[in-house]
């Protein structure tokens, strides 16, 4: 990494070189940096793993250092993160934001040591390669996002026409998909007589591990004879669910730190305090003590997992969509409303907590009541726009399996269908205040086209879109329970455009 330099801001440049110049309040690395090896291996080093990953094991390293447990992170597509991060010897600031008692917005900040480096996929695959096939390497964690994982439209298995699948099987020694890279990488440690490693799944997918597990078993079937069995006895998939709100941080949020720290930090990153971590205890060499950072191990993870799909997440994407089409730029702006707060409690307990699994000690009303809190924090400003991306990726796992339990069970689906409906409404490109927005999906021109063919009543409309299959499945043939469905999205369709959302949720919070 680079020697300690001047920031864009006109300050010295976070580093190693500054530390006894920062404010004594900011905690920081009491262990040494130096020291660290690079055990965990993580792929898409956004805001979200530097938030969380790699929060939870700055908390294990500052109470027990062992020095196995460093981080190198990999950008699997831009050099943004590593430009941020390789000039300031892999530091950053974590700003923990919310408010007190009598609202007042307030912030604890955190020096984060653990990441040692930063590597661009693209600009050098056979560093990451060597960085995946080193025998320090013991645990791979993965942030992709759902569309990284090149599944096919159904969701089950890989999308073997996927160009980046299609070109790590003709150049696997230069691969594009993450998936990709940790198949070359397993092969190399195969070779080289090494053990496997612990593949952690950080995304909001149902059973991560599992999926994990299956693609990437799949792909190294067809890659290389023997390596799928290898893999299977060598390597372990364990599950985990992961919840911490991490919004993106703007340029003038980063100012603001900066000056409060006195030095530039081009790459700070901003979370609310609260933080859940349910993971399951199966690590082939070992793992961090990430209880430490308030991680829980778990038997099974899949509880956890439905508990956090269908209540936080399926309620921001309804949020989102809702609060973007209304001009309500950010989730606290949207939960201002009385109607919208409404809506959101009467979503939570009425249609998705009846559909939870069992999970002992959870007290509904509270936790509800915690999650309204959490969505309110304005000190966050967590953007609509952030969560309504890529919807053809998040509704089947945060919305849909909740409808599809509702239906089954004759239960209403009332305020699941005005979420879904506001995504629809969304796909228009123009909000209430005429404002355009762009339709940031991976299907976005398959969606476009299936607009464009939209009937125009919203009783047809509603049975267009649930023939949409990448989102509704095969929904649209289960006869009695997609006509319930279909009618109640056609009602709050025509509600939405001929109302408004704000009048819409007045009648249907």
């Amino acid at each position: 990494m680079s020697a300690h330099g001047v920031g864009t801001a006109g300050l010295p440049r976070l580093g190693m070189a500054g530390l006894a110049q920062l404010p004594p309040q900011l905690l920081r690395p009491r262990y040494d940096r130096a020291a660290l090896r690079a055990g965990i291996v993580h792929l898409g080093l956004g805001a979200f793993a530097r938030a969380h990953l790699a929060a939870a094991t700055e908390a294990a390293l500052q109470a027990a250092f062992d020095p196995a447990w460093g981080i190198v992170g990999i950008s699997l597509r831009h050099a943004d993160v590593s430009r941020a991060l390789q000039p300031q010897q892999g530091l950053y600031t974590l700003a923990l934001r919310d408010v007190d008692a009598a609202g007042r917005p307030r912030q604890r900040l955190q020096l984060i040591g653990c990441v040692r480096e930063v590597h661009v996929a693209p600009a050098d695959p056979q560093a990451v390669l060597q960085c995946l096939a080193a025998p320090e390497a013991r645990i791979v964690t993965l942030t992709l996002t759902e569309k990284g994982y090149c599944r096919a439209p159904d969701g089950e298995g890989l999308d073997w026409g996927h160009p980046d699948i299609a070109a790590d099987l003709a150049a696997p020694d230069a691969p594009r998909s993450a998936l990709g890279y940790l198949v070359r990488a397993l092969a190399r440690r195969r070779a080289s007589g090494l053990g496997g490693l612990s593949l952690v799944s950080l995304d909001n997918l149902p059973a991560n591990g599992r999926v994990l597990r299956r693609l990437l078993l799949a792909l190294a079937a067809r890659a290389q004879p023997g390596l799928e069995a290898w893999m299977a006895s060598h390597c372990s998939f364990p599950c985990s669910m992961v919840d911490r709100i991490v919004p993106r941080t703007t340029a003038a949020e980063r100012d603001a730190l900066s000056r409060t720290l006195g030095v530039h930090d081009e790459a700070p990153v901003l979370a609310e305090p609260y933080f859940d971590w349910a993971l399951e205890d199966r690590f082939v060499a070992g793992r961090p003590d990430w209880a430490c950072g308030g991680a829980r191990f778990v038997d099974a993870a899949a509880p956890w997992e439905t508990l956090k799909l269908r209540m936080v997440n399926g309620a921001h994407s309804c949020t989102a969509y809702l609060g973007a089409m209304a001009g309500w730029d950010t989730v606290d702006r949207a939960l201002a409303e009385p109607a919208m707060r409404r809506y959101v409690a009467a979503l939570l307990t009425e249609e998705v907590a009846p559909t939870l699994p069992a999970l002992p000690g959870l007290d509904v009303p509270g936790y509800v009541a915690a999650l309204l809190q959490r969505f309110a924090n304005p000190a966050l400003a967590h953007r609509t726009q952030q969560i309504a991306m890529d919807g053809t990726q998040k509704l089947p796992q945060r919305l849909l399996g909740t409808v599809r339990d509702r239906l089954a069970g004759r239960q209403p689906v009332r305020r699941l269908a005005l979420g879904l409906a506001a995504w629809v409404h969304y796909l228009r490109g123009v909000d209430e205040c005429g404002r355009r927005h762009a339709v940031d999906d991976p299907q976005a021109s398959a969606l476009a086209a299936w607009r464009a063919a939209a009937p125009a009543s919203p009783e047809a409309e509603a049975a267009h879109w649930l023939g949409f299959a990448p989102v509704f499945g095969e929904l649209a043939q289960s006869g009695p329970p997609a006509a319930v469905l279909g009618e109640t999205m056609a009602q709050a369709l025509a509600s939405l455009r001929t109302r408004g959302v704000a009048a819409t949720l007045q009648d249907w919070a």
